[in-house]
């Protein structure tokens, strides 16, 4: 058990998501609200009761004057909300894990399945800037349970009236791995955990239409690509630790893009176990790259790219969620977001 041995109360608000890990977060809030009175912390807890409801709480606590720890208690979508909504400030995020993945404490050294651990690096964590992507693209469509996305007051303007913008904290991606989880937002709700990600992409990848885009990195010249897969990341590890983008911290100076050109439905089907490992980079033509700023623009049938979306869309997702649709921009922002982590972390 943490203690307090100084009983000097540290006043910290808590943004809770119920609905994380199969909704056992709001079954297990009042065990964890212990835990942190007992680490000496006076607690304002504010629970959330729809999508984006986090960022709205962590918005208005920002607009009040809170200056204190604001602390993400559930799932890296979760952490997302927040994160987006203190951004630009000096509000220190801190976070509970308590979803599925949990990448982002992850990246921050925070255990995924230690409450108490987690507890003490916030009371005695280390406080860095860790950079985010902005994404700025079409608004997909609502479907079941996620409004289609809106501008938010948080993330600032776009640069084109028909787009809206989100940040990244932890990953984006387009293509094969987009399109699941496109996919798990209407099926396969009744299975729990990985294994959902697993049936989903048994069930997605045979009949996943391939679609060109026109991708431009920096100033350098536009190509067209058969894309399966993109990926830009502020740390090594999504989907619960999959080390998507090995070497890759919140620190660098500049971003990195995971390209995966046209792959067989053999080798997405088996990307998954070299992933895991971050041992893809090299296989099947799959290449990182530096970059601070992606330009992926759809491509018509007669192979001219085009300036809105077109057919099938291609999905972009923002920390999990496939809420953008190309064509879309991705630009790496260094210093966004103060969050509190584990005194040492492999990329100090």
């Amino acid at each position: 058990m943490v203690s307090n041995p100084s009983g000097v109360m540290a006043e910290i608000h808590c943004i809770i998501n119920p609905a994380s890990r199969d909704y056992r977060c709001g079954k297990k809030w009042p065990e964890i609200q212990e835990l942190l009175v007992t680490a000496g912390f006076s607690v304002h807890p504010h629970m959330t009761e729809r999508v984006g409801h986090g960022a709205q709480i962590a918005w208005d606590l920002r607009q009040q004057g809170v200056k204190e720890l604001i602390v993400a208690v559930g799932g890296d979508g979760t952490s997302h909300e927040v994160a987006s909504a203190l951004r630009g400030s000096e509000i220190p995020m801190g976070i509970i894990p308590f979803g599925s993945g949990n990448d982002y404490a992850i990246t921050h050294g925070i255990p995924r399945n230690d409450l108490e651990s987690a507890v003490q690096i916030l009371r005695d964590g280390k406080d860095r800037w860790c950079a985010a992507w902005r994404l700025e693209g079409y608004p997909a469509e609502a479907t079941t349970g996620y409004p289609s996305p809106s501008s938010n007051q948080w993330d600032g303007p776009s640069e084109d009236e028909k787009r809206v913008v989100r940040w990244v904290f932890l990953e984006s991606d387009a293509g094969i791995t987009s399109a699941i989880s496109r996919a798990k937002l209407k099926r396969a709700k009744w299975i729990k955990g990985q294994s959902k990600y697993t049936y989903l992409g048994v069930t997605t990848i045979p009949l996943w239409p391939r679609r060109m885009l026109e991708l431009k990195f920096d100033d350098e010249e536009a190509f067209q690509c058969n894309l399966t897969m993109l990926a830009a990341t502020t740390g090594e590890t999504f989907g619960g630790g999959y080390k998507v983008s090995p070497g890759v911290n919140p620190s660098d100076e500049n971003g990195t893009v995971i390209i995966a050109p046209k792959l067989s439905r053999l080798q997405m089907l088996k990307l998954m176990g070299p992933v895991k490992k971050g041992k893809h980079i090299g296989k099947w033509g799959i290449y990182s790259k530096t970059v601070n700023k992606i330009q992926i623009r759809p491509v018509n049938d007669d192979g001219k790219p085009v300036d809105e979306p077109i057919g099938v869309p291609t999905w972009v997702q923002a920390d999990g969620e496939p809420c953008i649709m190309a064509p879309a921009v991705l630009e790496w922002k260094t210093k966004q977001i103060l969050v509190r982590g584990a005194q040492s972390v492999p990329w100090d």
